[in-house]
């Protein structure tokens, strides 16, 4: 896998959906990014994972050293993502009540859990882990809207846990979307776009984006509405 950037202290590479980040159980789930780039790249470390059935951006560490201090970035909450999805509805309908700041975002807060006995999905639950993401939608349709997101924390399938909590699920979600909503993409319209942060070695402010294009799989956009 050949990296979109490259240097003596990191990588910064694009998966594909449905390749998972790092092995899972069983021999079936051995093949994952992390693999694929050490073959050429032996001494690259994994920092954070995106889903198996998200693509984007995900970025590596060449090195113990590196590894740490890139990992305190996302830590200390000082790397800055942002993915784009498709949703069913309107949610800035939903959300009406909640004025958006002065660029369109709106939050959503709320504590995630694992279900355990439905796992690996998560649910919004009292008794769960902060979370809060940030979205702004972009472009609507009578039946989908495109939507920026931006996780201000970083738990396991937040993003689709917190469209879900609304009432507007990821097209193409296997997880947390009904089935009608599954069968409107053949994959889950969630991408990981943009990914910034100052280079730990360097001092240099680095932004990376990696666009996508769905409209051979949701043609679901076609109807404009302005935005609230």
């Amino acid at each position: 896998m050949i990296p979109i950037h490259e240097d003596e202290h990191l990588l910064v590479l694009e998966k594909p959906s449905g390749l998972l980040s790092v092995p899972g159980r069983g021999p079936e789930k051995q093949d994952c990014l992390s693999k694929r780039v050490q073959d050429r790249y032996p001494e690259a470390l994994i920092v954070h994972r995106l889903d198996q059935d998200t693509s984007g951006l995900l970025l590596m560490a060449r090195g113990i050293e590196a590894q740490r201090r890139l990992s305190k970035l996302f830590e200390t909450r000082q790397v800055k993502k942002r993915y784009v999805a498709v949703v069913a509805g309107q949610p800035a309908q939903t959300q009406a009540a909640e004025l958006p700041d002065e660029e369109g975002w709106r939050t959503i807060d709320g504590p995630i859990l694992l279900d355990w006995e439905r796992r690996p999905l998560h649910i919004i639950h009292p008794d769960g882990k902060a979370s809060r993401s940030r979205w702004r939608a972009l472009q609507t349709s009578d039946s989908a809207s495109l939507i920026e997101l931006e996780p201000v924390t970083g738990r396991t399938h937040q993003l689709r846990v917190h469209m879900q909590s609304i009432g507007h699920p990821m097209l193409g979600d296997s997880l947390y979307a009904p089935p009608d909503i599954k069968a409107l993409s053949p994959r889950l319209l969630l991408h990981a776009q943009e990914l910034a942060f100052v280079h730990p070695f360097t001092e240099h402010a680095l932004a990376f984006k990696a666009p996508v294009d769905w409209s051979a799989l949701s043609p679901y956009l076609t109807v404009q509405h302005p935005q609230p």
